[in-house]
């Protein structure tokens, strides 16, 4: 499915997050979000997901989600929010019980999505049992295993270590080789998104606008790889002019507040 944001503006009280946000995020793609801390890209996100209603502007989605998807927006954050008291099937089950399907139909999905994410031994061990990088993969197997048309990721992967993020990474490109959705995902690392992302889309500092699309012309199957390292380098200065200036006065916002 296609996601339109068209002209989306939010306040809080007294406080502009957003300010006119139109753009759109293309069937079969991963729009990164990118900006200095607070410039809304959360509030984006809790928008297009129907968590918050926009002050002014509006959301839409085009196309048909696929046959299989139980659920068109589902959501991946940063805080795994795993019950302890259930495994790890149990876990990624609690995702289709609202959808009333017959048990066996159930235990087909979970199965499927165990193997997809690389979590098929681990499905009787419990969250406590498990290091930080495979209890995202199971939040991440409990979003996929509704087999969304468009996936929400909030920093899913900030609080990991940088070597289990670069293998989350690799494990999220080729489980979403295989199981096709649209998404939006939100980051403030530049590495990340250059990693992920077909596009970025690039915010201003509070109140947070639009200030440019970034194209990543490298395939993601070679960006891995040494000889394309200049141009994401080039790519990734190019980012960072664009909002240094506005997370240094951010950060220095945070440390007075």
């Amino acid at each position: 499915m296609e996601v339109r944001i068209e002209g989306v503006s939010h306040r809080y009280g007294g406080l502009q997050a957003l300010d006119g946000i139109s753009l759109t995020v293309r069937e079969g793609e991963t729009l990164a979000l990118i900006g200095p801390s607070g410039c809304g890209k959360s509030t984006l996100l809790g928008i297009v997901g129907g968590l918050l209603q926009p002050s002014t502007g509006k959301v839409l989605l085009s196309g048909k989600p696929p046959a299989d998807c139980l659920n068109p927006l589902t959501y991946v954050f940063q805080d795994f929010a795993l019950l302890p008291w259930r495994t790890v099937a149990e876990n990624i089950g609690l995702s289709l019980m609202p959808h009333g399907l017959p048990a066996n139909k159930r235990q087909e999905r979970i199965a499927a999505i165990l193997v997809l994410t690389g979590l098929g031994e681990f499905a009787a061990a419990y969250p406590r049992q498990l290091s930080g990088g495979m209890r995202q993969r199971v939040g991440l197997a409990r979003a996929l295993v509704v087999r969304p048309a468009v996936l929400l990721l909030d920093e899913p992967l900030s609080a990991l270590d940088a070597q289990t993020r670069e293998l989350l990474m690799e494990e999220m490109l080729a489980i979403w080789a295989q199981q096709r959705s649209t998404r939006l995902y939100v980051t403030h690392n530049l590495d990340e998104a250059l990693r992920l992302a077909d596009r970025i889309a690039v915010l201003s500092r509070r109140p947070g606008r639009l200030r440019e699309i970034v194209e990543i012309g490298v395939p993601l199957s070679e960006r891995s790889k040494p000889d394309a390292a200049p141009a994401l380098a080039a790519l990734h200065a190019r980012l960072w002019t664009l909002i240094r200036s506005e997370a240094a006065e951010a950060d220095r916002e945070v440390v007075n507040a």
